[in-house]
Protein backbone atom coordinates (compact mmCIF):
# COMPACT_ATOMS: atom_id res chain seq x y z
CA UNK A 1 0.00 0.00 0.00
CA UNK A 2 1.14 3.79 -0.52
CA UNK A 3 2.76 4.97 2.14
CA UNK A 4 0.93 8.18 4.20
CA UNK A 5 4.09 9.49 5.70
CA UNK A 6 4.15 12.49 3.39
CA UNK A 7 4.22 10.93 -0.15
CA UNK A 8 1.60 12.33 -2.27
CA UNK A 9 -0.98 9.57 -3.68
CA UNK A 10 0.18 7.62 -6.82
CA UNK A 11 -0.78 9.83 -10.18
CA UNK A 12 -2.69 7.97 -12.69
CA UNK A 13 -3.21 9.53 -16.19
CA UNK A 14 -5.91 8.16 -18.71
CA UNK A 15 -6.35 9.60 -22.07
CA UNK A 16 -9.25 8.77 -24.03
CA UNK A 17 -12.97 8.01 -22.34
CA UNK A 18 -13.67 4.94 -24.78
CA UNK A 19 -14.35 1.77 -23.31
CA UNK A 20 -10.97 1.38 -22.23
CA UNK A 21 -10.02 4.57 -20.18
CA UNK A 22 -13.75 4.71 -18.86
CA UNK A 23 -13.72 1.16 -17.63
CA UNK A 24 -9.75 1.98 -15.89
CA UNK A 25 -11.24 4.69 -14.58
CA UNK A 26 -13.95 3.40 -13.00
CA UNK A 27 -12.04 -0.19 -11.71
CA UNK A 28 -9.42 2.43 -9.72
CA UNK A 29 -12.61 4.51 -8.64
CA UNK A 30 -11.63 2.77 -4.85
CA UNK A 31 -7.86 2.42 -5.19
CA UNK A 32 -5.33 4.85 -3.19
CA UNK A 33 -4.41 6.85 -6.25
CA UNK A 34 -4.87 9.80 -8.01
CA UNK A 35 -7.19 9.58 -11.55
CA UNK A 36 -7.25 12.11 -14.03
CA UNK A 37 -9.50 11.22 -17.60
CA UNK A 38 -8.50 13.55 -20.49
CA UNK A 39 -10.81 13.52 -23.49
CA UNK A 40 -11.73 15.57 -26.06
CA UNK A 41 -15.45 14.99 -25.20
CA UNK A 42 -17.52 15.38 -22.44
CA UNK A 43 -19.31 12.17 -23.17
CA UNK A 44 -18.68 8.16 -23.31
CA UNK A 45 -19.92 7.13 -26.43
CA UNK A 46 -21.18 3.64 -26.96
CA UNK A 47 -19.89 3.03 -30.29
CA UNK A 48 -21.66 -0.42 -31.10
CA UNK A 49 -25.12 1.31 -31.62
CA UNK A 50 -23.73 4.06 -33.65
CA UNK A 51 -25.45 2.71 -36.78
CA UNK A 52 -28.60 2.75 -35.27
CA UNK A 53 -28.02 6.66 -35.01
CA UNK A 54 -26.88 6.64 -38.92
CA UNK A 55 -30.59 5.23 -39.39
CA UNK A 56 -32.79 7.08 -36.96
CA UNK A 57 -34.00 4.44 -34.85
CA UNK A 58 -31.65 6.59 -31.62
CA UNK A 59 -30.62 9.47 -30.63
CA UNK A 60 -27.17 10.45 -29.83
CA UNK A 61 -28.12 11.14 -26.53
CA UNK A 62 -29.54 7.90 -26.35
CA UNK A 63 -25.67 5.95 -26.78
CA UNK A 64 -23.77 9.11 -24.82
CA UNK A 65 -23.07 9.19 -21.38
CA UNK A 66 -21.21 12.31 -19.77
CA UNK A 67 -18.02 11.42 -18.01
CA UNK A 68 -18.23 13.72 -15.36
CA UNK A 69 -22.51 12.34 -14.44
CA UNK A 70 -20.37 8.48 -14.78
CA UNK A 71 -17.66 8.93 -12.46
CA UNK A 72 -19.49 11.35 -10.10
CA UNK A 73 -19.12 9.04 -7.19
CA UNK A 74 -15.33 8.62 -8.03
CA UNK A 75 -13.96 10.92 -5.53
CA UNK A 76 -10.44 9.82 -6.49
CA UNK A 77 -11.42 11.14 -9.92
CA UNK A 78 -11.18 13.80 -12.15
CA UNK A 79 -12.21 14.46 -15.78
CA UNK A 80 -10.41 17.26 -17.74
CA UNK A 81 -11.86 18.52 -21.03
CA UNK A 82 -9.25 18.72 -23.84
CA UNK A 83 -6.98 17.22 -26.21
CA UNK A 84 -3.61 15.76 -25.75
CA UNK A 85 -1.62 16.66 -28.37
CA UNK A 86 2.10 15.51 -26.90
CA UNK A 87 3.47 13.37 -24.27
CA UNK A 88 7.17 13.88 -22.06
CA UNK A 89 7.71 10.50 -21.13
CA UNK A 90 10.99 11.15 -19.08
CA UNK A 91 9.53 14.07 -17.73
CA UNK A 92 6.49 11.87 -17.10
CA UNK A 93 4.32 14.51 -18.22
CA UNK A 94 1.26 14.84 -20.71
CA UNK A 95 0.56 17.96 -23.03
CA UNK A 96 -2.45 19.70 -23.48
CA UNK A 97 -2.15 22.77 -25.45
CA UNK A 98 0.03 25.09 -23.09
CA UNK A 99 -1.19 22.75 -19.85
CA UNK A 100 0.84 20.39 -18.60
CA UNK A 101 -0.51 17.09 -16.57
CA UNK A 102 2.07 15.43 -14.56
CA UNK A 103 1.91 11.89 -14.15
CA UNK A 104 3.22 8.34 -12.45
CA UNK A 105 1.18 5.90 -14.71
CA UNK A 106 -0.18 6.62 -18.07
CA UNK A 107 -2.65 4.87 -19.65
CA UNK A 108 -3.22 5.19 -23.72
CA UNK A 109 -6.61 4.68 -24.99
CA UNK A 110 -8.09 7.22 -27.70
CA UNK A 111 -8.99 4.41 -29.79
CA UNK A 112 -9.00 4.31 -33.58
CA UNK A 113 -10.44 6.45 -36.51
CA UNK A 114 -11.36 5.42 -40.40
CA UNK A 115 -8.97 4.07 -42.68
CA UNK A 116 -8.97 4.24 -46.16
CA UNK A 117 -5.78 2.09 -47.26
CA UNK A 118 -4.30 5.13 -48.73
CA UNK A 119 -7.18 6.66 -50.62
CA UNK A 120 -8.03 9.62 -47.97
CA UNK A 121 -9.86 11.87 -50.92
CA UNK A 122 -12.44 8.71 -50.93
CA UNK A 123 -13.64 10.07 -47.03
CA UNK A 124 -15.15 13.08 -49.09
CA UNK A 125 -17.89 10.60 -50.85
CA UNK A 126 -18.20 7.66 -48.26
CA UNK A 127 -18.41 8.88 -44.82
CA UNK A 128 -17.29 6.24 -42.21
CA UNK A 129 -19.15 5.64 -38.73
CA UNK A 130 -16.76 6.51 -35.37
CA UNK A 131 -18.11 9.37 -34.24
CA UNK A 132 -21.80 11.02 -33.44
CA UNK A 133 -20.41 13.74 -36.30
CA UNK A 134 -20.19 10.85 -38.53
CA UNK A 135 -23.41 9.28 -37.79
CA UNK A 136 -25.36 13.06 -37.77
CA UNK A 137 -23.72 12.83 -41.35
CA UNK A 138 -24.54 9.56 -42.40
CA UNK A 139 -28.16 9.78 -41.20
CA UNK A 140 -28.58 13.27 -43.28
CA UNK A 141 -26.96 11.33 -46.62
CA UNK A 142 -29.43 8.27 -46.38
CA UNK A 143 -32.48 10.27 -45.51
CA UNK A 144 -31.82 13.13 -47.96
CA UNK A 145 -31.33 10.80 -50.69
CA UNK A 146 -35.06 9.85 -50.62
CA UNK A 147 -36.25 13.21 -50.54
CA UNK A 148 -33.93 14.13 -53.31
CA UNK A 149 -35.68 10.85 -55.00
CA UNK A 150 -38.96 11.84 -54.47
CA UNK A 151 -38.22 15.17 -56.41
CA UNK A 152 -36.62 13.72 -59.00
CA UNK A 153 -37.88 13.18 -62.46
CA UNK A 154 -34.84 11.70 -64.36
CA UNK A 155 -35.38 8.04 -64.14
CA UNK A 156 -32.05 6.96 -64.40
CA UNK A 157 -31.00 10.19 -61.48
CA UNK A 158 -33.64 8.72 -59.24
CA UNK A 159 -31.92 5.14 -59.16
CA UNK A 160 -28.81 6.94 -58.02
CA UNK A 161 -30.54 8.23 -55.45
CA UNK A 162 -32.00 5.03 -54.28
CA UNK A 163 -28.48 3.48 -54.30
CA UNK A 164 -26.89 2.48 -51.26
CA UNK A 165 -23.52 1.57 -51.30
CA UNK A 166 -22.11 -0.15 -48.01
CA UNK A 167 -18.12 -0.54 -48.18
CA UNK A 168 -17.30 -3.50 -45.84
CA UNK A 169 -18.74 -6.43 -44.91
CA UNK A 170 -18.12 -6.89 -41.27
CA UNK A 171 -20.54 -6.38 -38.69
CA UNK A 172 -20.61 -2.59 -38.97
CA UNK A 173 -21.38 -2.66 -42.25
CA UNK A 174 -23.69 -5.80 -42.37
CA UNK A 175 -25.63 -3.87 -39.35
CA UNK A 176 -25.56 -0.73 -41.73
CA UNK A 177 -27.14 -2.26 -44.57
CA UNK A 178 -29.80 -4.33 -42.94
CA UNK A 179 -31.09 -1.36 -41.11
CA UNK A 180 -31.30 0.58 -44.50
CA UNK A 181 -33.02 -2.07 -46.27
CA UNK A 182 -35.41 -2.09 -43.30
CA UNK A 183 -35.79 1.74 -43.78
CA UNK A 184 -36.95 1.48 -47.57
CA UNK A 185 -38.75 -1.62 -47.53
CA UNK A 186 -40.73 -1.05 -44.33
CA UNK A 187 -40.27 2.30 -42.56
CA UNK A 188 -40.21 4.70 -45.19
CA UNK A 189 -43.01 2.42 -47.77
CA UNK A 190 -46.18 4.60 -46.90
CA UNK A 191 -44.27 7.86 -45.83
CA UNK A 192 -43.61 8.84 -49.83
CA UNK A 193 -46.06 9.65 -52.81
CA UNK A 194 -43.97 9.46 -55.85
CA UNK A 195 -41.03 7.19 -55.42
CA UNK A 196 -41.75 3.61 -54.04
CA UNK A 197 -39.04 3.32 -51.75
CA UNK A 198 -38.90 -0.39 -51.95
CA UNK A 199 -37.23 0.66 -55.28
CA UNK A 200 -33.57 0.83 -53.36
CA UNK A 201 -31.24 -1.02 -54.04
CA UNK A 202 -28.90 -1.76 -51.12
CA UNK A 203 -25.17 -3.45 -51.74
CA UNK A 204 -22.57 -4.65 -49.49
CA UNK A 205 -19.39 -5.04 -51.08
CA UNK A 206 -16.66 -7.01 -49.32
CA UNK A 207 -12.91 -7.53 -50.70
CA UNK A 208 -12.64 -11.19 -48.87
CA UNK A 209 -15.04 -14.35 -49.97
CA UNK A 210 -17.29 -14.03 -47.34
CA UNK A 211 -18.76 -11.06 -45.22
CA UNK A 212 -18.66 -11.45 -41.25
CA UNK A 213 -15.33 -12.95 -42.00
CA UNK A 214 -14.19 -13.36 -37.89
CA UNK A 215 -17.32 -15.30 -38.00
CA UNK A 216 -17.40 -19.10 -37.92
CA UNK A 217 -18.18 -19.56 -41.96
CA UNK A 218 -21.76 -21.12 -41.57
CA UNK A 219 -22.93 -17.66 -39.95
CA UNK A 220 -21.22 -15.93 -42.71
CA UNK A 221 -23.26 -17.76 -44.78
CA UNK A 222 -26.83 -17.66 -42.79
CA UNK A 223 -26.14 -13.88 -42.29
CA UNK A 224 -25.66 -13.41 -46.27
CA UNK A 225 -28.83 -15.70 -47.02
CA UNK A 226 -30.72 -13.09 -44.10
CA UNK A 227 -29.49 -10.09 -45.95
CA UNK A 228 -30.60 -11.29 -49.21
CA UNK A 229 -34.31 -12.07 -48.17
CA UNK A 230 -34.17 -8.34 -46.32
CA UNK A 231 -33.40 -7.26 -50.40
CA UNK A 232 -29.28 -6.91 -49.94
CA UNK A 233 -27.39 -7.62 -52.61
CA UNK A 234 -24.26 -9.01 -51.26
CA UNK A 235 -21.33 -9.11 -53.37
CA UNK A 236 -18.10 -10.96 -52.39
CA UNK A 237 -14.25 -10.77 -53.79
CA UNK A 238 -15.59 -6.72 -54.48
CA UNK A 239 -12.28 -4.40 -54.24
CA UNK A 240 -13.23 -0.78 -54.44
CA UNK A 241 -11.05 0.46 -56.88
CA UNK A 242 -12.36 4.17 -56.66
CA UNK A 243 -14.82 6.05 -55.40
CA UNK A 244 -16.26 9.69 -56.96
CA UNK A 245 -18.42 12.10 -58.74
CA UNK A 246 -21.00 9.52 -57.39
CA UNK A 247 -19.85 6.93 -58.81
CA UNK A 248 -18.40 3.14 -56.95
CA UNK A 249 -15.78 1.44 -59.13
CA UNK A 250 -15.39 -2.26 -58.13
CA UNK A 251 -13.09 -4.99 -59.67
CA UNK A 252 -14.52 -8.34 -59.44
CA UNK A 253 -13.55 -11.95 -60.45
CA UNK A 254 -11.41 -9.95 -63.20
CA UNK A 255 -14.05 -7.54 -64.66
CA UNK A 256 -14.05 -3.86 -63.75
CA UNK A 257 -17.53 -2.29 -63.27
CA UNK A 258 -19.42 1.09 -61.89
CA UNK A 259 -22.09 1.11 -59.71
CA UNK A 260 -23.82 4.78 -59.90
CA UNK A 261 -24.85 6.14 -56.60
CA UNK A 262 -25.54 8.83 -54.56
CA UNK A 263 -25.16 7.69 -51.06
CA UNK A 264 -22.13 5.52 -50.26
CA UNK A 265 -20.66 4.63 -46.90
CA UNK A 266 -17.69 2.81 -45.34
CA UNK A 267 -17.40 0.38 -42.75
CA UNK A 268 -14.44 -1.32 -44.38
CA UNK A 269 -10.78 -0.22 -42.22
CA UNK A 270 -9.65 1.24 -39.76
CA UNK A 271 -6.62 2.98 -38.42
CA UNK A 272 -5.00 4.11 -35.06
CA UNK A 273 -5.42 7.84 -33.33
CA UNK A 274 -3.04 10.36 -33.91
CA UNK A 275 -1.87 9.23 -30.17
CA UNK A 276 -0.15 6.46 -31.81
CA UNK A 277 2.50 8.46 -33.79
CA UNK A 278 3.05 10.39 -30.70
CA UNK A 279 4.27 7.44 -28.72
CA UNK A 280 6.28 5.91 -31.67
CA UNK A 281 8.07 9.12 -31.62
CA UNK A 282 8.44 9.93 -28.37
CA UNK A 283 9.05 6.14 -26.62
CA UNK A 284 10.23 4.53 -29.86
CA UNK A 285 7.80 1.94 -29.79
CA UNK A 286 7.23 -0.48 -32.50
CA UNK A 287 4.12 0.05 -34.77
CA UNK A 288 1.82 -2.06 -36.81
CA UNK A 289 0.68 -0.90 -40.63
CA UNK A 290 -2.40 0.62 -39.11
CA UNK A 291 -0.64 2.69 -36.68
CA UNK A 292 -1.15 0.94 -33.70
CA UNK A 293 1.36 0.25 -31.05
CA UNK A 294 2.88 -3.24 -29.70
CA UNK A 295 2.61 -3.36 -26.22
CA UNK A 296 3.99 -5.91 -24.36
CA UNK A 297 2.61 -8.68 -22.74
CA UNK A 298 1.32 -6.58 -19.78
CA UNK A 299 0.06 -3.77 -21.97
CA UNK A 300 2.82 -1.21 -21.42
CA UNK A 301 5.56 0.00 -24.27
CA UNK A 302 8.95 -1.84 -24.25
CA UNK A 303 11.04 0.39 -22.22
CA UNK A 304 8.28 2.49 -20.22
CA UNK A 305 6.95 0.04 -17.74
CA UNK A 306 4.78 2.82 -16.40
CA UNK A 307 3.17 3.97 -19.85
CA UNK A 308 0.14 1.42 -20.85
CA UNK A 309 -2.08 1.16 -24.59
CA UNK A 310 -5.24 -0.37 -24.69
CA UNK A 311 -8.06 -0.64 -26.52
CA UNK A 312 -7.87 0.33 -30.79
CA UNK A 313 -4.86 1.68 -30.37
CA UNK A 314 -2.77 -1.52 -29.07
CA UNK A 315 -1.49 -4.23 -31.01
CA UNK A 316 -1.78 -7.14 -28.33
CA UNK A 317 -0.71 -10.49 -30.43
CA UNK A 318 0.49 -12.89 -27.75
CA UNK A 319 -2.28 -15.33 -27.65
CA UNK A 320 -2.75 -16.37 -31.11
CA UNK A 321 0.20 -14.56 -32.99
CA UNK A 322 -2.73 -12.05 -34.32
CA UNK A 323 -3.72 -8.79 -33.12
CA UNK A 324 -6.69 -9.00 -30.76
CA UNK A 325 -10.36 -7.59 -32.18
CA UNK A 326 -11.09 -3.60 -32.08
CA UNK A 327 -13.97 -4.39 -30.18
CA UNK A 328 -15.45 -3.08 -26.82
CA UNK A 329 -15.29 -6.14 -24.96
CA UNK A 330 -11.09 -6.40 -25.32
CA UNK A 331 -10.75 -2.70 -24.60
CA UNK A 332 -13.09 -3.07 -21.46
CA UNK A 333 -10.84 -6.09 -20.61
CA UNK A 334 -7.53 -4.45 -21.16
CA UNK A 335 -8.80 -0.99 -19.15
CA UNK A 336 -9.82 -3.66 -16.15
CA UNK A 337 -6.30 -5.53 -16.22
CA UNK A 338 -4.01 -2.52 -16.19
CA UNK A 339 -5.98 -0.65 -13.63
CA UNK A 340 -5.57 -3.79 -11.58
CA UNK A 341 -2.12 -4.25 -12.46
CA UNK A 342 -1.14 -0.43 -11.06
CA UNK A 343 -2.83 -1.73 -7.35
CA UNK A 344 -0.76 -4.83 -7.45
CA UNK A 345 2.18 -3.02 -8.27
CA UNK A 346 1.29 -0.36 -5.15
CA UNK A 347 1.23 -2.90 -3.05
CA UNK A 348 4.79 -4.93 -3.89
CA UNK A 349 2.78 -7.69 -6.31
CA UNK A 350 2.58 -8.84 -9.99
CA UNK A 351 0.15 -9.82 -12.33
CA UNK A 352 0.63 -12.32 -14.81
CA UNK A 353 0.34 -11.05 -18.28
CA UNK A 354 -3.05 -9.90 -20.05
CA UNK A 355 -5.38 -12.35 -21.63
CA UNK A 356 -7.98 -11.82 -23.37
CA UNK A 357 -11.32 -13.83 -22.30
CA UNK A 358 -13.22 -13.98 -25.87
CA UNK A 359 -17.19 -14.37 -24.74
CA UNK A 360 -18.14 -14.36 -28.22
CA UNK A 361 -19.22 -12.21 -31.19
CA UNK A 362 -22.08 -10.94 -32.40
CA UNK A 363 -23.80 -9.14 -35.42
CA UNK A 364 -27.40 -7.24 -36.12
CA UNK A 365 -28.59 -8.35 -39.28
CA UNK A 366 -32.42 -6.96 -38.90
CA UNK A 367 -35.66 -7.23 -36.98
CA UNK A 368 -35.42 -10.52 -35.22
CA UNK A 369 -32.47 -11.50 -37.02
CA UNK A 370 -28.94 -11.60 -35.65
CA UNK A 371 -25.95 -13.87 -35.47
CA UNK A 372 -24.12 -15.06 -32.35
CA UNK A 373 -21.13 -16.85 -32.27
CA UNK A 374 -20.49 -18.33 -28.76
CA UNK A 375 -17.22 -20.42 -29.24
CA UNK A 376 -19.42 -23.64 -27.78
CA UNK A 377 -22.78 -22.36 -29.46
CA UNK A 378 -23.40 -20.41 -32.37
CA UNK A 379 -26.95 -18.87 -32.43
CA UNK A 380 -28.87 -17.65 -35.19
CA UNK A 381 -32.31 -15.65 -36.37
CA UNK A 382 -34.48 -14.81 -33.20
CA UNK A 383 -32.70 -16.48 -30.50
CA UNK A 384 -29.39 -14.43 -31.70
CA UNK A 385 -31.31 -10.84 -31.92
CA UNK A 386 -32.83 -11.45 -28.55
CA UNK A 387 -29.66 -12.32 -27.31
CA UNK A 388 -27.61 -9.19 -29.01
CA UNK A 389 -30.34 -7.00 -27.62
CA UNK A 390 -29.59 -7.88 -24.11
CA UNK A 391 -25.54 -7.76 -24.39
CA UNK A 392 -26.23 -4.38 -25.66
CA UNK A 393 -28.31 -3.29 -23.37
CA UNK A 394 -26.60 -4.92 -20.30
CA UNK A 395 -23.39 -2.84 -21.49
CA UNK A 396 -24.73 0.39 -21.76
CA UNK A 397 -23.34 2.27 -18.77
CA UNK A 398 -26.14 4.70 -17.53
CA UNK A 399 -29.79 3.09 -16.55
CA UNK A 400 -31.37 6.22 -17.86
CA UNK A 401 -29.62 5.18 -21.26
CA UNK A 402 -30.60 1.54 -20.65
CA UNK A 403 -34.22 2.41 -19.85
CA UNK A 404 -34.98 4.73 -23.13
CA UNK A 405 -32.98 1.92 -25.62
CA UNK A 406 -35.26 -0.61 -24.42
CA UNK A 407 -38.66 1.87 -24.91
CA UNK A 408 -36.94 2.77 -28.47
CA UNK A 409 -36.89 -0.71 -29.26
CA UNK A 410 -39.82 -1.86 -27.87
CA UNK A 411 -41.61 0.90 -30.24
CA UNK A 412 -39.95 0.43 -32.97
CA UNK A 413 -40.40 -3.08 -32.84
CA UNK A 414 -44.54 -3.44 -32.83
CA UNK A 415 -44.31 0.11 -35.18
CA UNK A 416 -41.41 -0.20 -37.69
CA UNK A 417 -40.60 3.21 -37.03
CA UNK A 418 -38.10 4.79 -36.40
CA UNK A 419 -38.52 8.46 -34.72
CA UNK A 420 -35.18 10.19 -35.09
CA UNK A 421 -35.04 10.78 -38.66
CA UNK A 422 -33.89 14.01 -38.36
CA UNK A 423 -32.12 15.81 -41.10
CA UNK A 424 -29.92 17.99 -39.71
CA UNK A 425 -26.77 20.44 -40.46
CA UNK A 426 -25.44 22.14 -42.71
CA UNK A 427 -25.43 19.88 -46.05
CA UNK A 428 -28.73 21.02 -48.00
CA UNK A 429 -29.94 20.55 -51.11
CA UNK A 430 -30.06 22.34 -53.96
CA UNK A 431 -32.49 22.48 -56.04
CA UNK A 432 -30.77 23.41 -60.24
CA UNK A 433 -34.21 25.26 -62.02
CA UNK A 434 -33.88 23.60 -65.60
CA UNK A 435 -37.07 22.87 -66.52
CA UNK A 436 -38.24 20.33 -69.14
CA UNK A 437 -40.91 20.80 -71.35
CA UNK A 438 -43.54 20.07 -68.93
CA UNK A 439 -42.32 22.76 -66.30
CA UNK A 440 -40.65 20.36 -63.82
CA UNK A 441 -37.04 20.47 -62.67
CA UNK A 442 -34.82 18.21 -64.28
CA UNK A 443 -31.87 17.21 -61.48
CA UNK A 444 -31.53 18.22 -57.77
CA UNK A 445 -27.56 18.41 -56.70
CA UNK A 446 -26.01 17.99 -53.03
CA UNK A 447 -24.38 21.19 -51.91
CA UNK A 448 -20.46 20.47 -50.74
CA UNK A 449 -20.76 18.77 -47.20
CA UNK A 450 -19.60 20.29 -44.66
CA UNK A 451 -18.64 19.86 -40.92
CA UNK A 452 -21.32 19.75 -38.17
Amino acid sequence: MISLDNQPPHQVVIVGGGFGGLYAAKALAKASVNVTLIDKRNFHLFQPLLYQVATGALSPADISSPLRSVLSKSKNTKVLLGEVNDIDPEAQKVILGDEVVPYDTLIVATGAKHSYFGKDDWEEFAPGLKTVEDALLMRRRIFTAFEAAEKEIDPEVRRAWLTFVIVGGGPTGVELAGAIAELAYHTLKEDFRNIDTREAQVLLLEGMDRILPPFAPELSVEAEASLTRMGVTVQTKALVTNIEDDVVTIKQNDGVREIAAKTVLWAAGVKASAMGKVLTERTFAECDRAGRVIVEPDLSIKGYSNIFVVGDLANFSYQNGKPLPGVAPVAKQQGEYVASLIQQKLQGKTLSPFHYIDRGSLAMIGQNLAVVDLGFIKLTGFLAWLFWLLIHIYFLIEFDNKLVVMIQWGWNYFTRNRGARLITGKEMLQEIEVEDNNGYYKSLKKKQAVNV
